[in-house]
């Protein structure tokens, strides 16, 4: 049986492409942080950022995950600009476009606005079994 002699290139072609979609955090960005949606923040609201990448190449849908882990590194690259240390997205992507707010935190970090007092008992161990 003869080798297909297609498939080098398709490989190549893959991998190349492949290649083009990764993005890469900025030194910049590696300082900036990423709160949870909708949790309420006591941080200065700077601006919100619009964030996008290629959500399919030619008719092949990419990875969701990628995607959105590809978008959470660019609006970290970009946080900084505004003078940002925390980013929040404001919703979910859509066609591989994605919006996040930017907060200036301070070294304390995302801090929740409101807090939840610790409970007054203290903790109770209690062995699994009788020994």
């Amino acid at each position: 049986m003869r080798p297909n002699p297609r498939l080098p290139a398709v490989v190549l072609l893959a991998a190349g492409l492949s290649a083009c979609t990764f993005v890469p955090i900025q030194p910049a960005g590696v300082q900036v942080r990423v709160a949870a949606p909708n949790q309420p923040l006591a941080c200065e609201r700077l601006g919100e950022i619009t964030v996008s990448v290629q959500d399919r190449i030619g008719p092949i849908a990419r990875n969701e995950l990628r995607i959105r882990d590809e978008l959470e590194v660019l609006a970290r690259n970009e946080a900084p600009a505004l003078g940002a240390d925390t980013v929040q997205a404001l919703g979910e992507p859509l066609d591989g476009e994605q919006r996040f707010r930017a907060w200036r935190c301070g070294p304390a970090g995302a801090v929740p606005a409101t807090t939840v007092p610790p409970p007054t008992r203290e903790a109770e161990t209690l062995p699994l079994r009788d020994p």
